[in-house]
């Protein structure tokens, strides 16, 4: 590979962070004065925690690379590196294009400016003259939807209209590499599908994209190649369906521990959810099951020293590894209620009878609430894999790379020569 051909190159980059275990906070001088007097040799227990060790690799023109792992892998830092947000501790990145990035809500915007004046201060950040922006308005406003909100201070604009004018100027400005960080989950359904397909354009223009995002049907969708972190290291990189498997088979390892829920759990969530599991028809733990089996989904929860819950609610989500969400359900959704009481623990249990999907690894985000109120989430902490079963009885089992629905088909054949035939399965 030439180094004309080359967008981004990474050598030995690494991050690391002081953590101080013993650390107290003080709100006032005083507090912090007489803290010292009291404990005049008191010294802070520090550890150093490295984000990112020894990272290479290189991102071809035109690429659209995906950066997966799961949390705390050092995918975010990875980006922060390459916007030029932070600084690495060692090794260098060499950056051959104008960056737009797009990692967080917020991020290159000023809250006092409005959206007009937003717009054309993030495109002189890129370098744009304001000829270049002025020629891109009209689009960037029109993608984002926010014409209405144009002269209002972004500091009034709610965190779905902030990110769809970040994404817009982002993607408009024609930046040479466009980066764009998991901040789009923050979007609707629909603005998510304008942004892929925006990004696509992108890419077929034949500048570069680099994305980072827990969906495995857009990474599949959107990308050609994959790098996968574990732990602050490159793990893998290649082929995106070799990098979504491996991805898939680090975290189900991870998840196999049952001690992992913290590193699944979202910010917002509060720490109820104890323990959850996959059981088989007679009530044991499994993480295989046969295709066309029931699948059995346990979640345990203890408020503890937090309020109990009055009203206990229970959300599941499906995921393919490959194809992303295909499923959903929730206790109030199918008319399940819990007696409002005060449960400061329980057991709820999701018995999904004749697994409707076909045979390979799911995982599951779980999704903890009080009536309307999300509580606590574990998000891919359950995976488990259907085998391919003779789910028919015909000697055969389904193809499993025509989708992921598991069909239940009654047939009937009608000829003039002979009564009606019909088989049913």
């Amino acid at each position: 590979m030439s180094s004309s051909d080359i967008a981004v190159a990474v050598r030995g980059l690494s991050k690391s962070y002081n953590i101080a275990h013993n650390a107290v906070r003080h709100t006032t001088a005083a507090e912090a004065l007489i803290s010292r007097l009291r404990h005049p040799f008191q010294k802070q227990e520090r550890e150093t925690f490295w984000a990112l060790k020894d990272v290479e690799f290189d991102i071809k023109k035109g690429d659209v690379v995906g950066i997966i792992g799961r949390n705390g892998a050092g995918k975010s830092t990875l980006l922060k590196i390459l916007s030029r947000i932070t600084e690495p501790t060692t090794g260098k990145i060499a950056l051959y294009g104008r960056v737009g990035s797009l990692l967080e809500v917020g991020t290159g915007f000023h809250p006092e400016l409005t959206g007009r004046e937003n717009i054309y201060l993030n495109g002189a950040i890129l370098g744009m003259s304001k000829r270049e922006i002025a020629r891109q308005f009209d689009a960037i406003v029109d993608f984002s939807g926010t014409e209405q909100f144009l002269d209002t201070p972004v500091k009034r604009y709610s965190s779905g209209m902030y990110v769809r004018l970040a994404f817009a100027v982002a993607a408009h400005l024609n930046p040479e590499i466009l980066i764009v960080d998991e901040v789009l989950a923050v979007g609707d359904a629909e603005f998510q599908k304008k942004c892929l397909g925006k990004m696509q354009d992108v890419a077929n223009s034949g500048r570069t994209v680099i994305f980072v995002s827990h969906n495995m049907a857009a990474v599949t969708n959107l990308c050609s190649t994959c790098i996968v972190l574990k732990t602050g290291a490159v793990s893998f990189i290649g082929d995106k369906h070799t990098a979504i498997s491996s991805y898939q088979t680090q975290s189900y390892s991870l998840h196999s521990t049952k001690n992992a829920i913290d590193s699944c759990r979202p910010s917002w969530a509060k720490p109820i959810l104890t323990a959850a599991r996959t059981l088989d028809e007679d009530g044991k733990e499994q993480s295989s099951f046969p295709l066309g089996g029931s699948v059995t989904i346990e979640v345990s929860f203890d408020t503890g020293n937090l309020p109990p819950l009055r009203n206990p609610v229970l959300g599941v989500v499906i995921n393919h590894q490959t194809f992303g969400t295909v499923g959903a359900v929730n206790t109030r959704q199918t008319g399940f209620e819990v007696r409002e009481g005060r449960y400061r623990t329980g057991k709820l249990t999701c018995t999904l009878e004749r697994f409707p999907f076909l045979q390979g690894r799911y995982s599951v985000d779980l999704w903890l609430g009080d009536g309307l109120t999300d509580v606590d989430g574990a998000m891919g902490y359950l995976e488990f894999d259907i085998e391919e079963t003779d789910v028919y009885g015909s000697g055969k089992v389904p193809f499993a790379t025509i989708g992921v629905a598991l069909m239940n088909p009654a047939w009937q054949f009608a000829s003039n020569d002979q009564p009606v035939v019909a088989f049913a399965s």
